[in-house]
C-alpha cells in the first residue's frame, strides 16, 4: 500500500545553507528535499542543486516557489514566470510539486488571473502546482487581509493545495477541519506546528495547538500519499548535533504516525 515521502524543506536547517539540507536528509534518512527557491544563493542555481542532488543521492521532490516578500525579485518579477520557471525545475530535478503562495493584494492584475491561471499552469505542465492556505496579518489595530483573492484557498477553485499547518495555527483555524474540507484537493502537507501567536512560529510538529500527529495519522488513513514536508524553525538549536537530532526525531515520529494510519486504512480495506 503506497503512503507519502517524507522530505526536509531546505528551510528547516536555517541559519545554515540549503546545501546543509541535502547533507542532512541523506544522513538521516529523508526520502527527499523540498527546496526553497530564493533563501540563498544556491537554491536560485538550479544546476548547481541538480549536483548536489545528485552528490548526496536526495532527489528534489517539490519546490517551493519564490513568491514570500523576501523572495520578490528572485528569478525576476513577473509572477507567472517565476511559477513557470519553479514547474520546470522541480520536474528537471525529479520532483512533481510546485507549492504556491497567493498574490499579495497589491499585486491586482496578478490576482485577478490567479485562480485561472493556476488551473491553466495544471493543465499545461506535467506538475502539480499546490496552492498553500495562508493567513490574516493581525495587528493591534486589526486583522489586514495581505493576500488575493483570500488567504483561505478553501471558497476557491483550485484543484490543488498545500496544508500548511503552522499557517492554520496563524489564522486560528485547525488543520484537520481544513483536511476534512478540502477532500481530494489536498495534495501536499507542511508539517510543522503553532500555538496561534501573531507570528508564523514553525514549530515542531507536537509543540502547538494544531493536533500534528493526529493529522498525519488521519490524511495517511483517508488514503493521502502527497509529499508530508517538515518545514520547522530550528534556530533555537545550539549546534549542528542538536538541530540533527530535533530533525531525526521528527522524522522518526513522522514515520511511526504514518505506519499506524495506513494500519488503520487497511483495517478499512479488508
Amino acid at each position: 500500500m503506497s503512503t507519502s515521502k517524507v522530505l526536509l524543506s531546505t528551510t528547516s536547517v536555517y541559519p545554515e545553507a540549503s546545501s546543509s539540507a541535502f547533507e542532512l536528509a541523506a544522513g538521516l534518512g529523508y526520502d527527499g528535499v523540498e527546496l526553497m527557491v530564493g533563501v540563498d544563493g544556491l537554491s536560485i542555481d538550479i544546476d548547481a542543486v541538480e549536483k548536489l542532488s545528485s552528490y548526496h543521492g536526495v532527489p528534489v521532490l517539490s519546490v517551493h516557489a519564490p513568491t514570500l516578500l523576501v523572495t520578490q525579485t528572485t528569478w525576476g518579477s513577473d509572477p507567472w514566470e517565476k511559477l513557470r520557471r519553479s514547474g520546470e525545475a522541480v520536474s528537471r530535478l525529479g520532483g512533481d510539486t510546485v507549492v504556491v503562495h497567493p498574490p499579495f493584494r497589491w499585486q491586482r492584475e496578478y490576482g485577478a488571473e490567479f485562480v485561472a491561471g493556476i488551473k491553466r499552469l495544471n493543465d499545461e505542465m506535467d506538475v502539480t502546482f499546490a496552492v498553500e492556505n495562508m493567513y490574516p496579518w493581525r495587528t493591534p489595530a486589526g486583522h489586514f487581509q495581505a493576500y488575493l483573492p483570500g488567504w483561505d484557498p478553501t471558497p476557491y477553485d483550485y484543484d490543488h493545495l498545500t496544508l500548511d499547518l503552522s499557517h492554520a495555527s496563524t489564522a486560528q483555524r485547525q488543520a484537520l477541519d481544513l483536511v476534512h474540507a478540502w477532500g481530494d484537493r489536498l495534495a501536499h502537507v507542511h508539517l510543522t506546528d503553532g500555538r496561534g501567536s501573531l507570528q508564523d512560529e514553525h514549530l515542531l510538529p507536537g509543540e502547538g495547538d494544531q493536533a500534528a500527529w493526529q493529522v498525519v495519522e488521519e490524511v495517511t488513513a483517508s488514503g493521502f500519499t502527497g509529499h508530508i514536508v517538515l518545514e520547522v524553525s530550528t534556530r533555537r538549536a545550539r549546534s549542528r548535533h542538536e538541530r540533527e537530532e530535533l530533525l531525526g526525531d521528527s522524522l522518526s515520529t513522522i514515520r511511526s504516525v504514518i505506519a499506524k494510519g495506513a494500519a488503520r486504512r487497511a483495517d478499512v480495506a479488508s
